[in-house]
């Protein structure tokens, strides 16, 4: 039997402690039908939890245990009044393509009094919400989480921006959302459009839509998630985000695009809906599930089925690594964790990875399991510079 695509998304946002009540509920339930083990215990065994030396590993017990958490922390919430977050222990699950698997927990792996090869200690922690935002007037607005900021237009509490669901019939202004290296942030638009912004990214967008005219916005670079207002609900108005090298057309949808500046392609993945993707007349149409992936040096435009959590888990607090090299991994990490990696044998950036991370994870932990499996020998931490060795 095939794991459900929710079921699988659930269980992930468990192990990264992103999962909302209901959707422990949900897990609870679907754990309850003995006819649904055997894929369970498959699919936790095949892609989490397997003991660190390899031995006596027993999928049952594991599987019990972690059971007996939901079926306790669903108790707790319940006496909590029905909050809608469980808070659980840190946990970060890797599991890397050659065949062995492990996992970290607080107490996992990580011995007290290990030392960890460094010339310089530095604390790098990882990202939070923070951007900088650029009004129509030129004015700079530091946003960061703890703060609360109001503008003519918009309300911030720090994790995201709210702008006032208006339409104008004249030029709106336009406002310029810059989340840097460590950072991540979520606007909502005036048309009630979300956008979740990954590190180092950078949206333009108008403070208002003109009523009955297309929508408009640029993914200048970098990373977002867009969950598209329908354009049922503005007459018709569709919606359109463009970036230098290519256009997407929607009009009512959730989809991902990745386009960041030093990468030569451009990934644009459908959740829901229908989009077109444009590139100097190049188009190509996508399906739920499926992304496009253009070369902007041929400008190129490919389509492939894909498993779309893999592609959009990181606005949940988790990245899914599947068979990629060891630099994606980096590349990925240090824009998150605002760090410079550099592989002093370049052969280590190709051994391919399967893994799962929690974003709130510490640098050192994810590096020192690295180590624990014999991927590197060594490494430095040089202030905010990572040399594997």
């Amino acid at each position: 039997m095939k794991l459900d695509e929710n079921i699988e998304h659930i269980i992930i946002k468990y192990f990264s402690k992103s999962a909302s009540f209901e959707e422990l509920i949900e897990l609870t339930e679907w754990l309850n039908d003995e006819s649904n083990y055997d894929v369970f215990s498959e699919f936790v065994k095949t892609n989490y939890l397997i003991d660190a030396n390899m031995l006596d590993f027993d999928i049952d017990t594991e599987k019990g245990k972690i059971l007996k958490r939901i079926k306790s922390k669903e108790k707790f919430i319940r006496n909590k009044k029905l909050k809608s977050i469980f808070k659980y222990a840190a946990i970060l699950i890797i599991f890397i393509s050659v065949g062995s698997y492990f996992y970290v927990t607080n107490n996992s792996f990580i011995e007290a009094g290990e030392e960890i090869a460094t010339e310089t200690q530095a604390i790098i922690k990882p990202g939070s919400d923070k951007a900088t935002l650029t009004l129509g007037d030129g004015s700079v607005v530091e946003l960061e989480k703890g703060s609360t900021i109001t503008t003519q237009n918009a309300n911030s509490n720090g994790e995201k921006i709210v702008y006032q669901p208006t339409v104008g019939n004249q030029k709106p202004r336009t406002n310029v959302l810059t989340i840097p290296r460590g950072g991540q942030f979520h606007v909502v638009l005036a048309d009630g459009t979300e956008v979740w912004l990954n590190s180092e990214s950078q949206l333009k967008y108008p403070v208002t839509f003109i009523e009955g005219q297309t929508r408009q916005v640029e993914l200048v670079y970098g990373e977002a998630y867009f969950d598209v207002s329908p354009s049922t609900e503005h007459q018709g108005a569709k919606f359109k985000v463009f970036n230098q090298s290519q256009e997407v057309e929607v009009l009512g949808t959730e989809f991902n695009i990745k386009a960041y500046k030093d990468e030569t392609n451009i990934y644009t993945t459908l959740v829901e809906g229908k989009v077109l993707v444009n590139s100097e007349g190049n188009n190509q149409t996508l399906k739920p599930s499926q992304q496009s992936n253009l070369s902007i040096l041929d400008k190129i435009i490919s389509v492939k089925a894909v498993n779309v959590q893999n592609e959009i888990a990181w606005k949940d607090g988790v990245f899914i690594f599947k068979n990629k090299p060891l630099r994606d991994i980096m590349k990925t990490i240090s824009r998150w964790y605002d760090v410079v990696v550099v592989f002093e044998n370049e052969d280590l950036a190709e051994i391919p990875f399967r893994g799962v991370l929690g974003k709130d994870q510490e640098i050192e932990e994810i590096l020192s399991v690295i180590k624990t499996f014999s991927v590197i020998e060594q490494y430095q931490i040089n202030g905010k510079t990572i040399i594997l060795k």
